[in-house]
């Protein structure tokens, strides 16, 4: 149950930066926020993380980029504002 709450709370933070971040406005409600950073979060750990599951200032700013990332692809295949 903590789990699950931990990977909103996170992903809503990390949403929330990689909006911040990206250029241009980016307009979405809390709960694509929050999946926006969930998915941001999985993406850079597919991407970075080589079995390690401690937290790291690297892996944070890994994942924000990896919200940004999904926002662009998003805006380029024409999904969402």
């Amino acid at each position: 149950m903590f789990n699950i709450i931990g990977a909103i709370i996170s992903g809503l933070l990390i949403g929330v930066f990689a909006r911040f971040f990206y250029p241009g406005a980016v307009e979405m409600g809390w709960v694509a926020t929050i999946l926006l950073g969930i998915g941001g979060s999985l993406v850079a750990g597919l991407i970075t993380s080589r079995g390690q599951s401690d937290f790291s200032r690297a892996g944070c700013l890994a994942s924000i980029l990896g919200g940004m990332a999904l926002i662009f692809i998003g805006r380029a295949l024409g999904i969402g504002g």
